[in-house]
């Protein structure tokens, strides 16, 4: 319990130093600033596999599955890469979502801000019940595993142009039946009053949708890093340290997203994989270096890939404009 708080309070001091000291005055984040955080954020996130070694070395933590130090560094690395690379998804989403309400720049990190806090607390509790199913029904590994297995079907046969419209979504819809929805931002305040009545922004809708988002999102997410360990404290850290890495990576990649658009694979291969390893846990037993090396290769891959493919069309493009 005693690391549990600890670990707890670090994040509350993390996310009190970045909205009180750092991010103060809201400003746009140029891609110098963001790349700097990012690179702090994934270092923070992999020195921390360290003190996991140390913890289940010392028996400071509860060991459950009487996990060696090194399995648990590798559990911990593992599921924060799964966490990462399905975090990309998201990033494309939170990009629409801002474009259709069209949040300001200098008022995303706001929205973002807030965002994390909640989606710390709903994830939480995703975490929990889907740690207590899986230790109470073995069944529902299965499940688990042909719902990651579905998953990566859908995203591979989904078609490029559909097309997510919050402004048509139910979420939008129930959210305006609730309180009135003012068009116009005020700064960075999520309310407005109007006429002695409270209005919601867009930037409060904003927030919402993307709240929303992530809970679905975490539907995929949870079920993933569940087939590499079902150890509470590994799931839980991995999880929020790729949910506060996850702002500075959305501006850092937010201007250069279609350089990554064949990433996709790797997710679908990624899901692919830790589905097939919950539905034949019980046939086949694959070492941890196994799953963090596919993980990490499927990554690169996607990277080199989208990369080399990007810098192609950008050569072809001039030839094609003198056309």
């Amino acid at each position: 319990m005693i690391v549990w708080i600890a670990f707890l309070f670090a994040v509350f001091i993390f996310l009190a130093l970045d909205l009180g000291v750092f991010n103060k005055t809201p400003h746009i984040i140029s891609t110098k600033e963001a790349s700097k955080w990012t690179a702090i954020w994934v270092s923070l996130s992999f020195a921390f596999s360290g003190v996991i070694y140390w913890l289940y070395k010392t028996g400071y933590v509860d060991n459950p599955n009487n996990l060696k130090p090194t399995t648990a560094a590798i559990k911990y690395i593992t599921g924060y890469l799964i966490e990462l690379s399905l975090s990309v998804d998201n990033i494309f989403v939170i990009a629409i979502i801002f474009a259709s309400f069209r949040i300001a720049q200098k008022y995303q990190h706001r929205v973002l801000f807030w965002g994390i806090i909640g989606a710390i607390v709903f994830r939480g509790l995703m975490i929990f019940f889907g740690v207590m199913l899986i230790n109470k029904f073995t069944w529902t590994t299965y499940l688990f595993g042909a719902f990651l297995v579905f998953t990566a079907i859908k995203m591979l046969f989904s078609k490029d142009d559909e097309q997510f419209d919050p402004q048509k979504s139910a979420i939008y819809k129930i959210l305006g039946k609730i309180i009135p929805i003012s068009h116009h931002t005020d700064k960075e305040h999520f309310f407005v009053r109007i006429d002695n009545k409270n209005y919601a922004t867009p930037l409060f809708v904003a927030l919402v949708v993307i709240e929303v988002m992530d809970v679905l999102f975490a539907v995929d997410s949870v079920p993933a890093i569940l087939a590499i360990t079902s150890d509470p404290f590994l799931v839980f850290s991995s999880n929020i340290f790729a949910i506060l890495g996850l702002r500075s990576m959305y501006f850092f990649l937010a201007n250069m997203l279609e350089k990554f658009s064949y990433l996709e694979y790797s997710l679908i291969a990624i899901l692919t994989f830790v589905g097939l390893k919950m539905l034949l846990h019980s046939f086949i037993e694959v070492p941890e270096w196994a799953s963090l090396g596919f993980i990490a290769l499927s990554l690169l891959a996607g990277v080199v890939v989208s990369l080399r493919i990007s810098a192609k069309k950008e050569a072809e493009r001039p030839s094609r404009d003198e056309e």
